[in-house]
């Protein structure tokens, strides 16, 4: 008698549904899965045999075989233990369960007890475009599943459970839980004293999801600046939610207990990272720290340090915000959506823009320093600060600083402008095409005469030409102006003085 059971794979990001067979056949007592599983799926016999013995059933001594279709694909993960175990009750005749319209996931302990798994929201995803509308998921997977409202989730703790799930013994599961304390964060920009001029070219990247560099000499403060960049940012929408969620659950960093992530996650990946790290990796691909990063921040600390292929590795998502990885296996893409925020010191001593501390490298030093994030990568950031000593006396004694509530409420307001401005298409101005700069970033004839000579004199390319409009298109939003006039233009200009300081 051939069994049947319905589970889910996820590849990349995405989840597909997959065929569970189970059948015995004439030999030798013996246990084989096919269906080009991966080593975990085959480890995962000893774990199915004990866990049905355990639970107060019967593994009897017969050759079964068990078929993972479709077999074009590479199968991974921990997921099928629990569908392909009511596979074989079912085969040996010990329950008699519909299965047919229902998904099963779960991992199997020697116990019998159900664990968690990662994707399982993908999975609830991909069924809400199949005629499965049911999905038996481990317990501690519960929230995340369950965002998806269009489908039934029936949590289960044990092999047990799973079979009073089959035959509608347990009620689905609809409590929602989101991120609770979304703005209880722990840095704030109340705490910063003085970096008037950073903390405005942040508000500025904020509000438009500009990538910025902050450059300055070691301890002026740009790893606490970044720190505190969450906290002036409006939670995520309902799709920005889900998306992220997916993500993170796929690569394992999303807590059971959490439900959707409503705050932009904030990523901070070490120097010493891999290109495979970064853009993600593997045999059979993962996401990486650029798509744990999507939809929100990516803070690159020394990023001068960072290895030569890592940051040219950057250069198609901060483009096209996505990464394709290609593989034997298949080439997946993977979101990368994220607001780039990196620091570095200008030098290798740390002190060539220091007016206080003279600088220790030879010119050559210096520019061979900078030479590493000159050209194609300086030309994908739109905003460079310069962040400089802070005096003693705003140190000890500058009364207390604006808090990130009220930085937030304004990216918040233009943030909504630009909804409006894109007709709610989730596009922020760093995102504008030629089009849309033709239409939104028109100046005036004096605006355009200064912003002429200014491109001849710095040299400017035409990707650092059109971001400099964009940035001027958020200052104005920042200002709720319609139109873009001269000093948002000139303030924009301000931010892209790296070169020149090299240059002098």
């Amino acid at each position: 008698m051939l069994a049947k059971v319905k589970s889910l794979d996820v590849h990349g990001i995405e989840a597909h549904l997959v065929d569970i067979e189970a059948d015995i056949v004439k030999g030798l007592p013996n246990f084989t899965i096919v269906g080009l599983p991966d080593s975990t799926i085959r480890e995962s016999r000893e774990r199915i045999r004990s866990a049905i013995e355990n639970s107060g059933m019967e593994f009897p001594p017969n050759n079964f075989v068990v078929n993972l279709a479709p077999a074009g694909f590479k199968k991974q993960g921990s997921n099928f233990d629990l569908p392909v175990a009511l596979a074989i009750l079912m085969v040996t005749g010990q329950v008699d369960i519909e299965t047919e319209s229902v998904a099963i996931v779960g991992e199997l302990s020697l116990d019998g007890k159900v664990r968690p798994i990662k994707g399982t929201i993908s999975m609830a995803i991909s069924l809400y475009s199949s005629e499965i509308k049911k999905l038996i998921v481990p317990y501690e997977n519960r929230f995340e599943a369950s965002a998806i409202e269009e489908i039934d989730v029936y949590p289960v703790k044990d092999l047990n459970e799973a079979l009073s799930a089959c035959k509608n013994g347990i009620a689905p599961f609809n409590e929602k839980k989101e991120q609770e304390h979304l703005y209880d964060f722990k840095y704030d920009f109340r705490d910063v004293k003085g970096q008037e001029t950073a903390k405005r070219a942040i508000e500025i990247a904020a509000a438009g999801n500009h990538n910025i560099l902050m450059y300055g000499p070691p301890g002026s403060g740009k790893t606490m600046l970044a720190k505190r960049i969450p906290s002036i940012l409006p939670p995520l929408n309902k799709d920005q939610s889900i998306a992220t969620t997916m993500i993170h659950s796929v690569g394992g960093t999303l807590r059971y207990e959490e439900g959707l992530l409503k705050s932009p996650p904030f990523r901070s990946p070490h120097h010493t990272t891999s290109d495979a790290a970064l853009v993600g990796g593997g045999r059979i691909p993962s996401v990486g720290e650029i798509s744990l990063a999507h939809n929100g921040i990516l803070f690159l600390d020394e990023f001068v340090e960072f290895k030569n292929d890592v940051l040219q590795a950057l250069r198609q998502p901060l483009e096209d915000c996505e990464i394709t990885v290609a593989r034997a296996s298949g080439s997946y893409k993977f979101p990368a959506d994220f607001m780039l925020v990196a620091s570095s010191n200008p030098c290798q001593c740390g002190y060539f823009l220091d007016p206080e501390i003279p600088c220790k490298c030879s010119l050559s030093k210096v520019k061979s320093y900078f030479q590493k994030i000159a050209g194609p990568i300086l030309d994908r950031i739109d905003i460079e600060v310069l962040v400089g000593r802070v005096e003693y006396k705003d140190l000890m004694y500058k009364a207390s600083e604006e808090p990130s509530s009220s930085i937030r409420e304004r990216v918040t307001a233009a943030r909504e402008i630009q909804k409006k401005r894109f007709q709610g298409s989730g596009y922020f101005n760093s995102r504008m095409s030629n089009s849309d700069i033709k239409n939104f970033c028109k100046i005036d004839a004096e605006s355009e005469s200064i912003f002429e000579k200014a491109v001849k004199k710095m040299n400017l390319s035409a990707r650092s030409f059109f971001k400099i409009l964009k940035v001027s298109r958020t200052i104005a939003d920042l200002e709720r102006s319609n139109s873009v006039e001269k000093r948002h233009l000139l303030e924009a200009l301000s931010y892209k003085n790296l070169q020149r300081h090299y240059d002098m």
